[in-house]
Order: C-alpha cells, then sequence, then structure tokens
C-alpha cells in the first residue's frame, strides 16, 4: 500500500469574532501566553508542515502572536459567514503542495497537545481512513485529519458548516482518536474560569 512520505498541512482556524466570551478568545492568558499562542505552538511541535493560520475577525492582532514560527496567515475576508468559508481559505493557501493529508485545528481546545495530533497523524496514515477524527463525549470532531481525497469536499462546506458536518456524513469510515478532553472548549467566560 503506497503510503504518502510528504509532510501533513495543518490549518489553524482563528477567524472567529467570540462574541459569547465578549472579548477574543484566541488572546486570553493560558499558563504565560494567549490560547492563540499555545495552540500556534502545538501545531508546531506536532511537525506539520505548512502550517496555515486563518484569521478573520482580527488580523494584525494574531500576526503578532504568532511571530518568530513557521507559519503562513492568510486573512479570511468573509469569516462572518461562518467556518466553512475559513476552511476554504486555509486549503486555498495549500494551493501547489501536495500535502499527505490536511489536519484542522481551532484556537479554543487548549487541551490539545502534540501527541493528540501526532496520534491522528498516525491512526490516518496506518488505515487511509478518509478522515480520523478526535472522539470526545458523544462526538466526533475537531482536530481532524482529513485525506487529500476529502479535500473537494471540504471545499464544497458552505456557511456555517464546518468539518463536523463532513466528519458526521461518513459514519463509520471515520477513525477515531480517543480525547475525552474535548469536551473543554472556551466559548463563554464560564468555560474560561473552568479551563483555569
Amino acid at each position: 500500500m503506497h503510503i504518502s512520505s510528504g509532510p501533513v498541512a495543518l490549518l489553524l482556524l482563528a477567524a472567529g469574532a467570540s462574541t459569547r466570551m465578549g472579548r477574543p478568545k484566541q488572546l486570553l492568558p493560558y499558563h504565560g501566553r494567549t490560547l492563540l499562542r499555545h495552540a500556534a505552538e502545538t501545531a508546531v511541535a506536532s511537525g506539520c508542515a505548512p502550517i496555515v493560520l486563518v484569521t478573520g475577525a482580527l488580523h494584525e492582532e494574531l500576526l503578532t502572536e504568532v511571530a518568530g514560527l513557521p507559519i503562513q496567515a492568510v486573512h479570511n475576508a468573509d469569516w462572518a459567514t461562518g467556518m466553512a468559508s475559513s476552511i476554504r481559505a486555509g486549503l486555498g493557501a495549500l494551493d501547489g503542495t501536495a500535502p499527505a493529508a490536511v489536519l484542522i485545528t481551532l484556537t479554543d481546545q487548549p487541551l490539545v497537545t502534540p501527541e493528540l495530533l501526532r496520534e491522528l497523524m498516525a491512526r490516518q496514515q496506518q488505515t487511509q481512513a478518509p478522515i480520523v477524527a478526535a472522539a470526545y463525549g458523544d462526538t466526533l470532531g475537531v482536530p481532524a485529519i482529513f485525506a487529500p481525497t476529502m479535500l473537494p469536499e471540504l471545499l464544497q462546506l458552505q456557511g456555517q458548516q464546518g468539518a463536523g458536518r463532513l466528519i458526521a456524513s461518513l459514519g463509520a469510515a471515520v477513525g477515531r482518536v480517543p480525547f475525552p478532553a474535548g469536551l473543554l472548549d472556551v466559548d463563554t467566560p464560564e468555560d474560561y474560569a473552568a479551563l483555569l
């Protein structure tokens, strides 16, 4: 079986306006750095390349946070239409590369580790599953890794549809890596207090 030796590309989605938090959650402090810096450093430590940061509501402020890291940023002018446009913007930045797979992560899951990301990559490579997703609670979701065959499907998502819609549509074909800590994402001040 041919296993691609190319690196896995990673999209770090950070385009949202954090309406439920009331302030930019990407810039909330966590363990001495911001949630965005933490997510970016986790992405770099996973060994993925290229790493594309998709910004939206904020751009310059987020660029400052990833200074010095091997990350390219792309601004999604349509960020307000929902996550689908951010996925498209991130994939657009990969044009001309042929990644072995594409990993999608968010900035508001601070308990994601480089080990989890590497486990998703290893599982996808071993099984050649179209998608391998993190399993938490009753959810299969991001972080998740997508085989190249799934990229056209990702490009067809619309509006608020995120990767979760595609993951759900494939049912049992989706590989899973347990990630109980995924239940904590930082959407509200209460979530943030729980994290700290």
